[in-house]
């Protein structure tokens, strides 16, 4: 059955060495609160900033702000390395995505560009 596959290629992820990473990684930077704190603030205006681009009104202040704690965030080595694993990860299921996607047929449109 189709989602028993799904379960397999679910355990496959969580064995991967891209979820592996992750996981190490998220663990040291979020050890530090100063850091887990500004990481928090990162995903969040992160978020928004999605949420606006999606909506079609992107907000000019909150990407200026995201990408200021980006560019802050880099200086963290724990940081750097968690958002390059968090990166790799969710290239590795976007990648998945991409090749359900086209079995059936489905256009992703703005998704592939």
């Amino acid at each position: 059955m189709i989602l028993d596959d799904a379960r397999t290629l679910a355990d496959k992820l969580r064995s991967s060495e891209e979820y592996q990473t992750y996981r190490e990684a998220k663990a040291r930077a979020y050890a530090k609160p100063s850091t887990a704190a500004l990481l928090d603030e990162f995903n969040t205006l992160r978020m928004k900033v999605q949420a606006a681009s999606v909506a079609g009104t992107p907000d000019a202040e909150t990407m200026e702000k995201l990408q200021r704690l980006g560019e802050l965030l880099q200086f963290d080595e724990a940081a750097a390395a968690y958002l390059m694993a968090e990166y790799r990860l969710n290239a590795l299921i976007s990648e998945i995505y991409k090749i359900l996607a086209k079995a059936v047929d489905l256009d992703l449109g703005a998704l592939e560009a």
